[in-house]
């Protein structure tokens, strides 16, 4: 374990000896920032016209603010994970320091799950900063807590899934242009998978709208934890993984 910590620092501190990590921190905070508050807005206009119209029903927080900016967030990681996982492998091969790696006496299990676990300590950092957008809502308004505990849960895994898969790309190239486009593209695959589901027969829709990954979000905004989700995450990062563990065992060997 002590192995896999040292491996998860040590690419942590990577990202900000470039400025990868600061661009990325920053550029998600400053996103996130303009949903939230776009999206308070306009929750503000709408429950100000409700009141001018006499009342009724309040408007729920968490389905008119939260859920959106959860799934506007989530359309962010499109193009913010592939920056992440670009360069795990693909630098590594391109500066020689690869076979290093590969030579030293850690086994293949060691190494891609530090650099999954360096991967994510810097999306969780990325989430912990929307805390401070979140804490304020909790301060002044009156949201449901479970929602935003189950949203920020879905969040995570799906950035997971999307960690898993960009390792397993960096793994195939040397160029990190190359991964970061091919990872990218997968990526935006996985989102629209489901939108030609209405066009096919009962069986293929079930297929595609179970391996769209935004379908499996969905519940998460809600507040409601599915075990089918989580079995789809989880089988998701570990099936993603065990492909990396394949690609850099084939390239200890050419080694």
């Amino acid at each position: 374990m002590s192995n896999i910590l040292a491996i998860a620092q040590k690419e942590l501190k990577g990202y900000f000896a470039s400025p990868i990590g600061y661009i990325v921190l920053g550029f998600f905070a400053l996103m996130f920032g303009y949903f939230f508050y776009a999206l308070l807005i306009i929750f503000n206009q709408q429950s100000m016209r409700m009141a001018g119209f006499g009342g009724g029903p309040a408007l729920n927080i968490n389905d008119q603010l939260i859920r959106p900016v959860f799934l506007n967030m989530s359309v962010v990681l499109l193009f913010i994970l592939p920056m992440l996982t670009m360069r795990t492998y693909s630098e590594e091969k391109r500066s020689g320091t690869i076979e290093l790696l590969l030579t030293s006496p850690l086994t293949d299990l060691q190494i891609i799950m530090g650099k999954f676990l360096g991967a994510m300590a810097l999306f969780a950092t990325m989430l912990a900063l929307t805390l401070i957008h979140v804490g304020a809502l909790f301060a002044f308004g009156n949201p449901e807590w479970r929602p935003v505990a189950t949203g920020y849960l879905g969040v995570l895994l799906m950035g997971g899934c999307f960690v898993a898969l960009g390792l397993l790309i960096s793994s195939l190239t040397r160029n990190q242009i190359v991964a970061g486009m091919v990872t990218f593209a997968l990526f935006l695959m996985l989102w629209v998978i489901d939108w030609v589901s209405q066009f096919t027969g009962p069986t293929a829709q079930g297929i595609l709208n179970y391996l769209s990954i935004t379908t499996h979000l969905d519940d998460f905004t809600r507040g409601i934890i599915d075990t089918k989700h989580l079995v789809y995450y989880l089988s998701f990062i570990a099936f993603g993984l065990f492909l990396t563990a394949r690609s850099v065992d084939t390239e200890r060997w050419r080694g």
